[in-house]
């Protein structure tokens, strides 16, 4: 039964990955003669793709994964968690996200470190800033290629594993060398569209179960739930105490202007109207699939040993397990929809940190391409994050926040450099943000161990509050002296 379960759900697969390639190499007519093309599709994109391929970016299998496992263990504190992420996002876009667009315009930005080079007139710290992405992001890409493995693992045995990030290691490669942005914007509209009809699916099953086939009752479902503690949100209790809300909720909330994969995006739509339909249609999609996501974690852990019978093993099994129990066409869409929003993401990622490394590393550029440079950096990516999902490492929503943590230090410098008339002012400031947030991180995360980075306190402060007030530090000091 295993056995035929998983040949149903590979052979829709496959149809998926056809689907994906063919538009992959639709992407191909729109042209990638230069890097601007290959990048960032030369800002032609429009409202639909350019929203879709920021939601898509954006909802991994963070979400599908990594959060309905967090809300099952841990409660409606998930909610806030992510919320807080999604309310902070569109502020940021909102306010910042028309600055940069036209800034980008003015002076034909490709990369986000290409900004801030140029923003400080400091090519140097654009080639910095490149390498640190490059570093910064591997925790963030591997837990792409863990969500898929570990799917692929529950479905058909732990043997499977591994030809799952041999999966996710072949469909990068495929569509990212296909056409760039291109291949992977229509790739995302495909995965965006299949990413949030799954979770309804899900979510409408799992209501259907509890209510109609167990017979629960909401005063039920609600009873089970506070019983567990999930309904409560105390300072001083459970799993979200205020230190470690904190610690996963602040990297979080700027990854907006932190991380280069959404961050480029900014750059991508043809018009202003583009851009405003693409926050207000991914404002649209974020708010649902968040909602969507934390319910089917908080009905699953109602629902008790009645749906799921058997203990689980972590926060990343809770999914898996549903897919398990679920009628097999829901679970073969689910499936399949953790996989594209995991290579969405990763793709997008790999991307955009190559053109950075492309773009912005000095070499010659006379004697080699500036895309011959990009596509290795894919290649080499890909291969390092694949060995690090093939290890396990930690779970997926901890290594995803854990890139974000390393990316922090980068914030006083990108809104200094936006917000300021005279950034080039401040180029030592941005530099002693970067160097200084980057040792507390890289120092704090050794001392406490990965798995204690957002719990553990040192001197009563997570590793988050003690990067965040490093970075801002220098600043903090410059203010006080005038």
């Amino acid at each position: 039964m295993v056995e035929e379960r998983l040949i149903i759900e590979l052979t829709v697969l496959l149809l998926y990955i056809f689907l994906g390639t063919i538009g992959a190499i639709v992407g191909r007519k729109y042209g990638v003669k230069t890097s601007r093309e290959y990048y960032i599709g030369g800002g032609r994109l429009g409202t639909f793709l350019a929203a879709l391929t920021y939601a898509a970016t954006t909802y991994s299998s963070f979400m599908i994964v990594g959060l309905v496992g967090i809300a099952y263990f841990t409660g409606i504190g998930s909610l806030g968690f992510e919320l807080s992420y999604y309310i902070a996002t569109l502020l940021l876009l909102a306010i910042l996200a028309p600055i940069i667009y036209r800034k980008s315009r003015e002076r034909s930005w490709v990369t986000p470190s290409e900004m801030l080079g140029d923003l400080y007139g400091s090519p140097r710290l654009a080639a910095v800033i490149a390498v640190i992405y490059f570093l910064a992001l591997l925790p963030y890409s591997s837990a792409q290629l863990k969500g898929i493995g570990e799917t692929i693992a529950t479905a058909g045995g732990q043997g499977y594993y591994a030809w799952g990030i041999l999966l996710g290691f072949t469909l990068i490669l495929a569509w990212t060398l296909l056409a760039g942005i291109w291949s992977v914007a229509i790739t995302d509209a495909i995965q965006g569209i299949w990413m949030i009809a799954a979770a309804v699916l899900l979510s409408g099953w799992l209501v259907w179960e509890l209510f109609s086939n167990l017979h629960m009752t909401m005063s039920t479902v609600t009873s089970n739930l506070s019983k567990a503690g999930l309904l409560e949100v105390s300072p001083g209790q459970g799993f979200w105490k205020i230190p470690v809300f904190v610690s996963f909720t602040l990297p979080w909330l700027f990854f907006a202007v932190t991380n280069p994969q959404v961050l480029q995006r900014v750059y991508m739509p043809k018009n202003e109207k583009s851009l405003r339909g693409m926050i207000i249609w991914f404002g649209l999609f974020g708010l649902l699939y968040t909602v969507i996501v934390v319910l089917i974690g908080m009905l699953a852990r109602a629902g008790g040993v009645a749906l799921i019978p058997f203990n689980l093993q972590g926060k990343d099994s809770v999914t898996p397990a549903l897919l398990n129990i679920a009628p097999l066409w829901i679970s073969v869409i689910v499936f399949v929809s953790i996989i594209a929003a995991s290579i969405s993401t990763v793709d997008s990622i790999i991307l955009s940190v190559s053109s950075s490394i492309g773009h912005d590393l000095p070499y010659d550029k006379r004697k080699i391409s500036e895309l011959s440079v990009a596509k290795t950096t894919i290649a080499l990516m890909a291969i390092i994050v694949s060995g690090i999902a093939y290890l396990r490492v930690s779970y997926i929503v901890q290594l995803s926040v854990l890139s974000s943590l390393f990316l922090l230090p980068l914030l006083p410098p990108t809104l200094a450099g936006l917000l300021s008339k005279e950034p080039k002012n401040y180029n030592t400031l941005s530099w002693s943000s970067i160097v200084f947030g980057l040792l507390v991180a890289i120092l704090l995360t050794y001392y406490v161990g990965v798995s204690n980075v957002f719990s553990r306190e040192v001197l009563g402060l997570t590793t988050p509050v003690w990067v965040f007030i490093a970075s801002w530090a220098p600043w903090i000091l410059a203010l006080n002296k005038h």
